[in-house]
């Protein structure tokens, strides 16, 4: 068996847990089966009153700098996707990747966020990130 299949096998065996996390974007409407909406973002989004978010986990989002030659163009979409997969080992975000499994394991949780286009969005990559590593 390759190693590819392996993965393939691993993130389906258990498809009831990937179910559990979900991403969106922050400026949708909330949900019942959101579960616990988990905010991860550096800044707080405009015109988002703090009762649409259950917990905010600032350290999920990307740092700054990153976000911004994201945005600008000096950094593609492959080099950004790995940067901020790799911010997530730092000890902080650690801490907090510990908070959103540990609800997940629980239940539903949505992780949110403000970009429009959730294919080239850190929440997708999070989404990825947290399923990986609850199964």
């Amino acid at each position: 068996m390759s190693a590819r299949s392996c993965v393939k096998e691993r993130k389906t065996a258990h498809p009831k847990l990937a179910e559990r996390v979900r991403a969106k974007r922050i400026y949708e409407p909330a949900e019942p089966d959101d579960g616990t909406r988990i905010l991860i973002m550096r800044l707080w989004p405009r015109g988002i009153r703090r009762d649409r978010v259950d917990l905010w986990l600032r350290e999920l989002g990307p740092v700054l700098p990153l976000m911004r030659a994201f945005r600008s163009g000096q950094l593609d979409w492959a080099n950004y996707r790995r940067q901020y997969l790799a911010g997530l080992e730092r000890a902080e975000a650690q801490e907090q990747v510990e908070q959103a499994l540990a609800l997940a394991r629980k239940g539903p949780v949505t992780v949110l966020c403000g970009c429009p286009d959730e294919t080239r969005c850190h929440r997708s990559l999070l989404r990825g990130y947290l399923t990986e590593h609850l199964l």
